[in-house]
């Protein structure tokens, strides 16, 4: 018979079975098993983490610096969201790239590629300052220079989550095209 030419497959942390010995392989699997649950709990916690923080900062910083009276008085074409939907895609943008950063975390990008960090880190920070530049202090062309800041800044993380995880850099295409509504609506509060 061609199986005695076989040879099995052992792993280095898995015990190698003896003749007769049927219950080692079983041992090993649920081993595993568990191995796998717990490398997986820790994922989802990881996970949570590095969504649920973007999220809160860019909550607190609608809550204290997303109300402006001139804003909501303006005269603006009907194709700019009002505020309250600019708040909430600024909150999906801060979801998508907490997702894009752990996955690219996950991958080991940001120990593979190091400018990755100050990358993702800077666009969050612009994009934090965003909100009390424009709609508390009014300095549009301030704001304008700023969200010019966060496109560049996305399009850099874009070609740089790429490299690491295709998955990666294409959800930071939906918050690169925020950012660009966002620069756009800018350029029309400074030209209103």
């Amino acid at each position: 018979m061609e199986t005695q030419n076989l040879k099995q497959r052992v792993k280095e942390d898995e015990p190698t079975a003896g003749a007769g010995d049927t219950t080692v392989g079983n041992t090993g699997s649920s081993g595993r098993r568990e191995k796998r649950i717990a490398m997986g709990k820790r994922g989802l916690k990881s996970l949570g983490v590095a969504v649920s923080i973007p999220v809160l900062v860019t909550l607190t910083n609608i809550y204290f610096f997303g109300v402006s009276d001139t804003y909501k008085m303006s005269q603006r074409p009907n194709w700019v969201p009002p505020i309250w939907a600019l708040h909430m895609a600024c909150l999906g943008s801060a979801f998508l790239m907490g997702l894009c950063g752990w996955i690219v975390w996950a991958e080991g990008g940001f120990h593979r590629r190091p400018r990755v960090v100050p990358l993702y880190l800077g666009q969050f920070g612009l994009s934090l300052l965003w909100d009390p530049i424009v709609f508390k202090v009014g300095a549009n062309p301030v704001g304008l220079v700023i969200a010019l800041g966060v496109c560049w800044a996305l399009l850099q993380c874009h070609r740089v989550f790429r490299e690491v995880n295709q998955l990666a850099g294409d959800l930071v295409l939906p918050c690169l095209g925020w950012a660009g509504l966002l620069t756009f609506v800018n350029f029309k509060l400074l030209s209103a």
